[in-house]
């Protein structure tokens, strides 16, 4: 799989069937649409492209700040890779692209990815002011020689499955609801960097995560999850919070890695969260703390076991 970061450096040298989107988290929605595109694809010597952008439109058109987005451009990508995708573009959403005509933006897509067909959702539409629905790009499919295919969205108890549903469960702790809906564990990455190793003096030492400022992290609590540094594997119970016991302040990702004793500061660890255990809370006092991380350690380690 290429991975390249604007439309104009795509030199095809064979036709594409394309989908357009953010695809953020590449929820089981995106992987079905993606999965069937790229069967198509490589059954008739095509290749499968994904044109994606960053930042997210909504970043852009809503001015939002802080944490959004579920995955990094590169994370995006990987995901797409093992769904076979040939090429990812990740376009740059700027004002000049939120202002290009629908028209425009066909163009470039039959000059640069060599279209074949277009992939999209039923509810899709590019372009400025959102004009390129499904009705006006089947039109512009048929008069620059490329097919419309739209695929009907995932709907899962009654609900399309989005990346804001799953932004909203992860705010709520979730993480069990986020897992169905991405096929996956939720996951997030960063070095490991010093803190005030609180945990290292009462028998816990924590990985103390510099997780992407612009990632969603899920809410304050401690989960159970997966360490992943390098090809090694560890079970992990990650804490997610202000640390009230120790009077702590802004929001920290910390883990404790199980059967784990190794300096891994300016490493990077990958961190998946499987289920919530509890709430974050205060104690009264250091024992009371340590007495109930032992027994988060114990109820994750069984969770964990049983769901390997």
């Amino acid at each position: 799989m290429k991975h390249i970061y604007h439309l104009a450096e795509a030199h095809l040298e064979q036709p594409s069937l394309v989908t357009i989107g953010v695809f953020d988290g590449v929820h089981i929605g995106h992987q079905h649409l993606i999965r069937r595109l790229v069967a198509d694809a490589h059954a008739n010597n095509r290749l499968a492209v994904v044109l994606t952008f960053f930042p997210h439109p909504d970043v852009v058109l809503r001015g939002l700040q802080g944490r959004y987005y579920l995955m990094t451009p590169e994370q995006r990508a990987d995901e797409m890779a093992k769904l076979g995708v040939d090429f990812v573009v990740t376009h740059p959403f700027d004002d000049v692209v939120r202002q290009l005509r629908a028209a425009d933006f066909v163009d470039q897509l039959v000059e640069h990815l060599k279209i074949d067909a277009l992939w999209v959702g039923s509810d899709f539409a590019m372009g400025y002011k959102r004009e390129g629905n499904v009705d006006y790009l089947r039109a512009q499919g048929e008069e620059k020689g490329f097919s419309l295919n739209v695929i009907d969205l995932i709907v899962a108890e009654g609900a399309t499955i989005s990346s804001t549903a799953i932004r909203d469960a992860l705010l709520n702790g979730d993480v069990g609801q986020v897992r169905d809906w991405l096929g996956r564990a939720y996951e997030v990455e960063g070095e490991v960097i010093h803190g005030q190793e609180r945990g290292r003096t009462i028998g816990f030492p924590t990985a103390n995560t510099a997780v992407w400022p612009k990632q969603v992290i899920p809410a304050n609590g401690v989960y159970a999850g997966w360490a992943t540094i390098g090809d090694e594997r560890f079970m992990a119970m990650t804490n997610v919070g202000v640390r009230p016991t120790f009077e702590g302040e802004g929001v920290t990702v910390e883990a404790y890695l199980l059967d784990f004793d190794r300096d891994i500061y300016g490493q990077k660890v990958r961190l998946s969260f499987e289920t919530r255990l509890r709430a974050e809370q205060k104690f009264n006092g250091i024992q009371e703390l340590i007495a109930q991380i032992g027994k988060d350690v114990e109820a994750g380690r069984a969770y964990l076991s049983q769901n390997v």
